[in-house]
């Protein structure tokens, strides 16, 4: 497998000078980061609709475009696809090949030692929750 992405990212490298009017790699390139960054996380959504949806053929359909667009990010990144083994290779010596890292634990904030004021003594202030009207689990 390490053989097949090696030859899509030296393709896409060799694809990221091309005439972006003709080529999609090229115009990835072009349009940068947040869109590369947008295509990926569009396709990895449509690998789970599929999954979820039972789709097999689908998943494998868009798996292929999901790691297309992972190996155009790292490109654009400076990432070569032997740095990611190398960290899988780490990962796997530390925890097994199928456990990921653990999150580091974040401390808990530390209580005031001043006496709150009457204004904010009131309930917590809540984050806006932003409903996607409309929206349902389909592609686009």
């Amino acid at each position: 497998m390490s053989d097949s992405l090696e030859r899509l990212y030296q393709a896409v490298i060799a694809a990221r000078d091309l005439d972006p009017a003709t080529s999609r790699t090229a115009r990835l390139f072009q349009r940068g980061p947040a869109k590369m960054a947008k295509k990926l996380a569009e396709e990895a959504i449509e690998v789970v609709i599929d999954a979820v949806n039972g789709k097999a053929d689908a998943v494998v359909r868009e798996s292929a475009d999901l790691l297309y667009n992972l190996t155009v990010l790292w490109a654009a990144a400076g990432v070569k696809p032997e740095d990611v083994w190398r960290e899988m290779e780490r990962r796997e010596d530390l925890l097994g090949i199928a456990e990921k890292l653990p999150k580091p634990v974040k401390s808990p904030k530390p209580v005031p030692t001043k006496p709150l004021r009457k204004a904010a003594a009131g309930p917590a202030v809540r984050r806006r929750i932003v409903a996607l009207e409309g929206r349902s689990l389909r592609k686009r």
